[in-house]
């Protein structure tokens, strides 16, 4: 074996990868601890740490040193990542005193001199171990992440998204068969309330719902309790305008199995079915009616009243009667 030459007593105590390699083939050798350290240039109590931390199955090899050291730094880093102690208490504290994130770790900065904890963390903490802070958040909208690129880059992810009512197939607008939907909201007074309101293109069969919120989530929940009740046969594809309210068309696509489309943005006329029967819904809901009164029983009349009266394009036959007696 070549002998390696004896090294200057080195006042830096960590072993480096080089020094484990050689340390690994010491150990092999049958060399003596103190001799080790003699011929890397470390002190004995190091090489003693080093062996006893890092040997696996009572042999010391480089690699798996190497190995078991990288875990211990991963787990040392999630572990300063914790939120425990007095530092919780604070975070807590100035959480519920309506302070961001970021707010609170920068004023921890500011007083220590240093960073104490990164406004990520925090957020990572109330996710994950205390939702019940999320109320204390400024922006509740979603869980927080990180922004990439600018805001047109942004939009452009999202739109990335969307099918584009052009993209449907061809037979949507021929009308030949059941099961093609459009969809849209009305808006009642002070845009307090409004109406779901969904038709079918070829029977002009009107579904219609109370909303109380505008938020998508609670659009998308009302959508597939009611889509989910019709045959699979009569749910084949539903085309959006483009409100905010309609963002969640991913799960309700996933949960109706509808593909779901959107028509371009100032182009009603592109839904122009729903937006006809939007026209007949008015006649019994004018703009500026305060719809927080009316039931959704109420609502359920009304649809009844517009499902069974006939219609000309239809050949006099109701859109009830096409809707449930179509054999496509």
């Amino acid at each position: 074996m070549h002998k390696l030459n004896p090294s200057p007593m080195s006042h830096h105590t960590q072993i480096t990868d080089i020094e484990r390699n050689e340390i690994s083939a010491l150990v092999r050798a049958g060399v003596e601890q103190k001799e080790i350290a003699k011929i890397i240039g470390k002190d004995p109590s190091s090489i003693s740490r080093e062996l006893k931390r890092n040997k696996s199955s009572e042999k010391y090899q480089a690699g798996k040193a190497k190995r078991k050291l990288k875990e211990r730094r991963k787990k040392a880093k999630y572990q300063s990542r914790k939120i425990t102690g007095k530092l919780r208490r604070k975070v807590i504290y100035r959480l519920k005193k309506y302070w961001s994130p970021e707010q609170i770790a920068g004023r921890f900065q500011k007083d220590a001199g240093g960073r104490i904890i990164c406004h990520e963390t925090i957020y990572q903490f109330i996710y994950k171990q205390r939702p019940d802070l999320e109320k204390y958040l400024r922006c509740q909208k979603g869980k927080y992440k990180r922004r990439y690129g600018s805001k047109q880059k942004e939009k452009e992810r999202e739109e990335a998204k969307i099918q584009r009512i052009d993209k449907r197939p061809a037979i949507v607008e021929e009308r030949t068969r059941i099961g093609d939907w459009e969809g849209d909201t009305v808006v009642g007074e002070q845009h307090k309330n409004g109406l779901l309101t969904h038709v079918e293109r070829k029977s002009g069969f009107l579904l219609a719902d109370k909303i109380t919120s505008w938020k998508a989530e609670y659009v998308r929940e009302i959508t597939v309790s009611r889509f989910i009740k019709l045959p699979k046969d009569k749910r084949r594809t539903c085309t959006y305008d483009n409100g905010v309210e309609f963002s969640q068309h991913e799960l309700i696509e996933r949960f109706t199995m509808m593909a779901i489309f959107f028509a371009y943005p100032y182009r009603s006329w592109e839904r122009a079915t729903n937006e006809n029967t939007n026209g007949l819904l008015r006649q019994f809901f004018p703009k500026k009616t305060s719809i927080a009164d009316i039931t959704q029983e109420d609502i359920e009349k009304i649809v009844k009243l517009i499902n069974n009266r006939p219609r000309k394009r239809l050949a006099y036959l109701s859109p009830y009667e096409v809707f449930n007696c179509d054999s496509n």
